[in-house]
């Protein structure tokens, strides 16, 4: 089992904060300009991402989900030095009123730092399905307290890129032996793109891989770097071995990209691949916290013994568990 030197750290400068605090805006549809209006006020009691000073550099991001791609994110204007911040801007998006009633608006705070890097404050969602357009008071503004992340959506807001992989089990690595065996699972990671560009132009990535609960150095494997690009092809297969089918439900493989500068690792993103119960082996852990594509790539491995199940998921942000060494 996991010892007790493992405890969970967040890797970079993302998502170690705590959620707390207030966001004022109030949501319009201006029917003639066919216009959704996201009239963002101001915050109050954010969370202090400079705990010294007690401040911190906040903007708000907006998405209409599920198809934040199609719409594209709306940003305000950064305010320094501050946990009240106020912004009196208007966000708009182009859509018609029916596409309106499919979406849900998620509303994110972030704190920017010098280095462009963000630290997420809390969000909100409004699901836009039921909500009454024609009413004087939903016009009017309102506060609203900032949550955690609810939903993988939320994470992968930060583009973070993607990994192509392909996982397969195989139960009887030696067909015809009189003992039983322990099955394998191989993990062939093929290759990342659009991965995030931390510090100008360079880059040179390698993936890391651990089959959680087990985080010792046996449990570990990694790719080699590839650098000067941010869409690396690795072909790099990694094999484990001892898997009961009953371990199949209780791990998890843990991959993530990394990017390597000169003495030290700058977390670039992840996955998570198992069945995301939130549990292991009768223990509650915070790792088994797969999306549900993460979780549909595990269970066609699982269904479909000596298949290569192949994949592209969106990394994200992980809470790393650190390795005593």
């Amino acid at each position: 089992m996991v010892s007790g030197s493992v405890m969970s750290v967040y890797s970079g400068d993302f998502g170690n904060l705590e959620v707390k605090g207030n966001i004022q805006f109030a949501i319009d549809y201006v029917d003639s300009l066919k216009e959704l209006h996201v009239f963002v006020a101001q915050c109050k009691d954010l969370a202090a991402a400079d705990i010294k000073k007690q401040r911190s550099d906040p903007y708000v991001k907006t998405y209409l989900l599920p198809d934040k791609g199609k719409m594209g994110k709306k940003k305000t204007l950064v305010v320094k030095k501050t946990l009240n911040p106020v912004y009196n801007e208007i966000l708009r998006y182009k859509i018609d009123r029916q596409i309106l009633k499919t979406q849900k608006l998620n509303l994110s705070v972030w704190h920017r730092d010098t280095f462009k890097r963000n630290s997420f404050l809390g969000e909100v969602e409004l699901d836009l399905e039921t909500w009454d357009w024609d009413n004087k008071q939903n016009k009017q503004l309102k506060w609203y307290p900032l949550k955690r992340k609810t939903a993988p959506v939320a994470f992968e807001a930060e583009n973070r890129g993607e990994m192509k992989l392909a996982l397969q089990y195989v139960p009887e690595p030696m067909p015809g032996k009189k003992l039983p065996t322990t099955g394998e699972v191989h993990i062939w990671v093929k290759e990342c793109l659009d991965l995030p560009l931390l510090r100008g132009s360079h880059l040179n990535s390698f993936v890391k891989c651990t089959i959680l609960p087990d985080t010792s150095r046996k449990s570990r494997q990694k790719t080699r770097a590839v650098g000067k690009t941010t869409n690396p092809v690795f072909n790099h297969t990694m094999v484990y071995d001892g898997f009961r089918p009953e371990d199949l439900t209780e791990a998890c493989v843990e991959l993530t990209v990394w990017d390597h500068y000169k003495l030290t690792n700058q977390f670039l993103g992840g996955l998570r691949i198992g069945f995301g119960t939130g549990k292991s082996y009768g223990t509650e852990v915070d790792w088994m916290d797969s999306t549900s594509e993460e979780v549909a790539l595990w269970e066609k491995m699982v269904n479909s013994p000596n298949t290569w199940i192949e994949a592209t998921l969106p990394l994200r942000m992980l809470l790393i568990a650190k390795i005593s060494k």
